[in-house]
């Protein structure tokens, strides 16, 4: 059984920055691909990033150059750095891996 647990949501400016992390439970992480969606109010669930087991990234149009999704395999933890944030990045964050084992998401909120 896999668990992901994110935290590191909250209320910041726009332009400012925040940092979120996904600590996910298993013994094989280090060959995991973990992802990283959003869901704002009202809109479908959008696929944000995805973090492969050898570090290679790719991302949604809508953060692409201003989010950055990395691994630490020792510490079985994904981070999404997200940098020049706009009122559009309000959303509910989750991470994600194969098959289906989601977390229970954490709300950023960007608002002045």
């Amino acid at each position: 059984q896999v668990q992901l647990v994110e935290s590191g949501g909250g209320l910041v400016q726009p332009g400012g920055s925040l940092r979120l992390s996904c600590a996910v439970s298993g013994s094989i992480f280090a060959v995991m691909v973990v992802g990283w969606y959003r869901q704002a109010p009202g809109k479908q669930r959008e696929w944000v990033a995805r973090i492969g087991s050898g570090g290679n990234n790719d991302y949604g149009e809508s953060v692409r150059g201003r989010f950055t999704a990395s691994r630490d395999n020792a510490k079985k933890t994904v981070f999404l750095q997200m940098n020049r944030l706009k009122p559009e990045d309000t959303a509910v964050y989750y991470c994600h891996t194969g098959p289906g084992f989601w977390g229970q998401g954490t709300q950023v909120t960007v608002s002045s």
